[in-house]
């Protein structure tokens, strides 16, 4: 039965999702190295889905696998200089090649699932130059985007692709790169979101420093973080801080800190999220998109996620969102008529429309002095566990912490069976039932044994 009501929770999810992203725009970075996976088939397959389930779609691939075996096997020299390919103007063709080679391959799998793809002229470009004495050759930057001829073709139903090119005023073609047209794109059309997909991204604290604030996974890894924690990594790992590990690990990292500088600017213009995902975990894409489960981390601005105080119509979802704790022993049972009574004590967590944390606080009075309130419990502390690894648990308890203490209120309480270290890591500290008001400790249940822990202020 657990799993059952698990199942119509992720379904309900879905529905939600489906209803909230009809006609969004996902733009989609595809890793060179994605191109040549197994996976790419399963890949485009969920491209298609979500495209069918009402989503624009605008493909960005990369080329630079595909583009160095065709200069290496011509004999053309070539290195990456800061990020850029730096050839002679005699490898421009191959280049072009290899772009378009990658685009067609997009464009043909999109055909195998009855997806109009088209590849299009919508990039002017302009030679990058001459910098610190570096020759550039056929490296570009993007100058300008077509973007009404981007809009109308996906207004006619299309799945824009692009290649890893771009022209001049005189008709003069530049490779550039597919990583920063992506976020040009998304910024240019007001994505809803951006997805990075590459092989097995991660940002743990073997490879990064990382800030105290972000918060892990159980793999190690950051599921998500908000604009002020990307640049605090940035801070901590850029501007010439010493690499760590080997060449791969340092390719490795040095891949991701472009990408967050990218994921960063983005979300500072316009576009709310930035998806940085394992494009080695198939199903990634839609479970990113229509639900809380996913793989690699989460850029987003600071309009992600909210909390409020709970509103009559978000009893079910609270109820629903209980329902698993309550079944494990965690929480007490509690019915639609007590939230109710209670309502003015709740606050939840809310992201894209859906309730995926709670939690209330009831405020005691000292006996005979009705005015005076000396403590209070935190309870009914409930967390999506899709959401467990991005801190909305603390986020949630501390905000509770904080309205106490503008109560003026001595010392709050929590009761629980199993969840005593998050509690003592927030700075609770293990107390007597006796300490609890009188009022509460009448509803404790020996048989439960849930135990006090208590911060004062």
């Amino acid at each position: 039965m657990e799993n059952l009501s698990e199942s119509a929770r992720r379904i309900r999810d879905v529905i939600n999702y489906i209803k909230i992203f009809k006609d969004a725009l996902a733009v989609i970075h595809i890793d060179d190295q994605i191109i040549d996976s197994p996976l790419l088939p399963s890949l485009i397959h969920d491209i298609a889905l979500i495209h069918q389930a009402g989503l624009k779609v605008i493909v960005a691939p990369g080329a630079r696998k595909q583009i160095s075996e065709i200069l290496d096997g011509a004999k053309i020299e070539w290195k990456i200089q800061k990020g850029s390919r730096v050839a002679p103007e005699s490898a421009m063709p191959l280049i072009k090649t290899a772009a378009f080679d990658v685009a067609n391959t997009i464009m043909n799998h999109f055909s195998g699932e009855n997806r109009t793809a088209v590849i299009g002229n919508w990039v002017k470009a302009r030679a990058k130059g001459v910098l610190d004495g570096v020759d550039y050759g056929t490296a570009g930057e993007i100058d300008k985007l077509k973007i009404d001829a981007i809009k109308q073709t996906l207004d006619d139903g299309f799945i824009p692709i692009f290649p890893c090119i771009g022209w001049n005023d005189l008709g003069k073609p530049y490779n550039i790169s597919s990583a920063e047209l992506a976020q040009q794109i998304a910024c240019g059309l007001g994505a809803e979101k951006l997805f990075y997909i590459l092989p097995e991204p991660k940002i743990t604290t073997e490879e990064f420093s990382l800030p105290e604030s972000v918060h892990l996974n159980d793999g190690g890894n950051i599921p998500a973080m908000n604009l002020a924690e990307a640049e605090e990594i940035l801070r901590l790992n850029d501007c010439g801080a010493s690499p760590k590990g080997a060449s791969s690990e340092n390719e490795h990292r040095a891949q991701i800190l472009s990408l967050l500088r990218l994921a960063k600017d983005a979300c500072k213009k316009g576009v709310e999220r930035v998806h940085i995902l394992n494009g080695k975990v198939d199903g990634i894409l839609p479970c990113e998109i229509f639900s809380g489960i996913g793989s690699g981390t989460m850029v987003y601005n600071n309009g992600y996620g909210d909390l409020r105080a709970m509103q009559s119509q978000d009893i079910p979802s609270v109820l629903s969102l209980m329902n698993p704790f309550v079944q494990k022993g965690v929480l007490l049972e509690r019915t639609a008529k007590q939230l109710k009574a209670d309502l003015n004590n709740y606050i939840v967590y809310n992201v894209d429309e859906g309730i995926h944390a709670c939690a209330a606080l009831k405020v005691y009075h000292e006996s005979g002095a009705s005015s005076e309130a000396t403590q209070a419990e935190i309870c009914a502390v409930a967390v999506d566990p899709a959401y467990g690894n991005m801190g909305v648990g603390p986020k949630i308890v501390n905000y509770l912490l904080d309205k106490a203490r503008a109560q003026k209120i001595k010392s709050v309480f929590v009761m629980t069976t199993q969840t005593a270290d998050f509690f003592e890591k927030l700075g609770f500290a293990p107390d007597s039932i006796d300490s609890i008001p009188q009022e509460r400790k009448k509803l404790w249940n020996p048989e439960r044994g849930s135990k006090v822990y208590r911060m004062k202020f």
